[in-house]
Order: structure tokens, then C-alpha cells, then sequence
């Protein structure tokens, strides 16, 4: 097959999101980044960047605010700089910490070290543990929504609350929409076929045909300075591309199968936020989750909005995340 069908076979990726302190000014109400503040917010966040050791890892992650921890879970092929804008609304209320996941970004994994959903939550517990964080309010997008579901009922002491943005779900994981990445995976070329083409040349990315016009709505995304923050660590060597095929084949088989029965004792306060403009995960998902978890705060839908909102509409995750949390 030739790029351009690769390109246009499927939406099988996921998320990105918001932009760095000194930009803030920059993210006007429902406006999406400027190239010139993207630029700027991606120095920034690269300054701020710490690694933690544990057993997974050195985990990459970001953090800024104090108070209340609230833990932010990017998407695929995402990492923490998807949260920017997210962050400068939410430092003030929280102690804002955005990890990159094992197999993406600029976490560097153990050798040997698995990189499955399941893995990430298991990370996570451990991320916390070495930080001395008992509990978090938990913000997900994408296959983040899949670890967050996993973290949840399986430590469900550690989660105040939960905010869920479009993503996988126990009858939709992996997506239809997943299928031509996970047999490029299977191959060991996605990266190649797919990221680095993207990496190399932002306007294929932002065209309909490529990452932006699967995951956002607005054709100027995402920046250069996103696509250079998500991709290059990804496609920077043999071993790093190795990492994100594993991390696609990770999400089949089906990461949620059997979790139903657990999200239904889930007590934790939940709420929901859709885009529905998203060609990737199925529109009834966000009413399945709402009917399955006992403590759901309700649906909120995005009618324009894609896979990727966070990003383009920061200003969301700030006013929900602030009711959810009563601030």
C-alpha cells in the first residue's frame, strides 16, 4: 500500500491537549494554541521535566501548582505536554502531575519492562508510592481512559475523583478504527510508516488526511511544536520505535475485557466528557460508562469535537474538572 493509504485507512490513534505556563494568555476561551506560544509553552514544559526511578523505569512527568494532587493521563501517541493548557487553569486549584506512560514520551523504560495497560497502572501506583501521593483526582483522555479505568478498580483508595474524555471502553477497545495501526504494529512499521512521515513534514500531520484532521478539529493543529514534542522522542531510535509497537499491540486483545463488573462497585464520583465529532471511539460510549458506574455526574457532549479536545479546548477540562472537584 501506498502512504497515502496508510494515512487514510483508519483513525487509530490517540490524544493530545493544552499548552505551557509562560503561554497561558495565548489560550483564549475555545481558541486553540498559536504556533508562536506553543513554541514557548514546549521550552517550558521541557525545562520542567523531571524523571523519577522505580522499578518500570525513569518515569518522565511534569508537575506545577501545590495542594491536592490531580494526576493527568495522556493518550496514544501522546505524552504529558497534551495537558499545557489544562495545567495553567488548573495549577492554582491543584498540585497538577502529568507522567509520560511507559513506551511514549520521554519516560525511559526498564529493560524487559511490559508496557500493556495493566503495566501503566501498576506504574502509576508505584509513580505515586515513590512520590508520596496517597490519593489523586484523575484526569484521562484516550488510552489514558483505558489505564484510568484499570487504576481505578484496582485501587480505588488512590482515586478521589475521576474525569473521563473520550477513550476506550470494556465493548469498544481496541476500536475498529485501531485496526490498520495494530497490523502495521504486527509488522514492526508503524512508526516508520506512519510517525515518521508526520514527524518530518507538520503540514502532512495537519492535513484530513493525517494526525490533525483524525484527532482535532481545528485545521492549524497541532503546532509544529507538538508534533516535535509527541513524535521525536518516539521515532529518535530502533529502540524507541520498538517501545511504541509495543505499546500499540498492547491494547490487543481487548486491555478492559471483564472490568464491567468492577466499574459498576466503583463509588468514585465520575464524569464525562465527550466530543462527538470523534471518529475513532464509538458516540454511545460515553452512555454506557454512565450507566455502569454508580456514582456517573453526568454526561457533558462536545458536539465539533474530536478525539483530541483536551487540547484545543483546555478550558473544558479547567470548568469540569473544577465542579467535579467542588472548586
Amino acid at each position: 500500500m501506498q502512504r497515502r493509504q496508510f494515512l487514510t485507512a483508519a483513525t487509530g490513534l490517540a490524544t493530545l491537549a493544552a499548552a505551557g505556563a509562560d503561554a497561558g494568555a495565548a489560550w483564549a476561551e475555545g481558541a486553540p494554541p498559536r504556533a508562536e506560544d506553543d513554541a514557548k509553552a514546549a521550552r517550558a514544559w521541557n525545562a520542567d521535566r523531571r524523571h523519577l526511578p522505580t522499578k518500570f523505569g525513569d518515569i518522565a512527568y511534569v508537575e506545577r501548582g501545590a495542594g491536592p494532587v490531580a494526576l493527568f493521563l495522556h493518550g496514544f501517541p501522546l505524552n504529558g505536554f497534551q495537558w499545557r493548557g489544562a495545567f495553567d487553569r488548573l495549577s492554582p486549584h491543584r498540585r497538577c502531575i502529568a507522567p509520560d506512560s511507559l513506551g511514549l514520551g520521554f519516560t525511559r523504560v526498564a529493560p524487559g519492562q511490559g508496557v500493556t495497560p495493566s503495566d501503566q497502572a501498576d506504574m502509576l501506583a508505584a509513580f505515586l508510592d515513590a512520590l508520596k501521593i496517597a490519593a489523586v483526582d484523575l484526569v484521562a483522555n484516550d488510552s489514558g481512559g483505558a489505564v484510568a479505568q484499570i487504576f481505578v478498580t484496582r485501587f480505588p483508595q488512590r482515586v478521589r475523583t475521576l474525569l473521563l474524555t473520550n477513550c476506550d471502553v470494556e465493548p469498544d477497545s481496541p476500536p475498529p478504527a485501531l485496526q490498520p495501526v495494530l497490523a502495521l504494529a504486527r509488522e514492526g512499521t508503524y512508526p516508520d510508516q506512519w510517525l515518521v512521515p508526520w514527524f518530518k513534514d507538520p503540514k502532512l500531520a495537519r492535513s484530513p488526511e493525517g494526525f490533525g484532521g483524525m484527532c482535532f478539529s481545528d485545521p492549524s493543529q497541532p503546532t509544529d511544536a507538538a508534533i516535535a514534542m509527541y513524535f521525536g522522542p518516539l521515532v529518535a531510535t530502533a529502540a524507541s520505535k520498538a517501545l511504541v509497537n509495543a505499546y500499540t499491540l498492547g491494547l490487543d486483545p481487548n486491555p478492559l475485557a471483564g472490568i464491567e463488573a468492577s466499574l459498576r462497585r466503583c463509588a468514585v464520583p465520575t464524569r464525562i466528557v465527550w466530543g462527538m465529532a470523534d471518529d475513532i471511539f464509538d458516540k454511545r460510549s460515553p452512555d454506557y460508562l454512565a450507566a455502569i458506574l454508580p456514582n456517573a455526574k453526568g454526561v457533558r457532549r462536545l458536539p465539533k469535537a474530536k478525539l483530541f479536545w483536551p487540547e484545543e479546548y483546555p478550558d473544558v477540562v479547567a470548568e469540569e474538572a473544577l465542579r467535579l472537584w467542588g472548586g
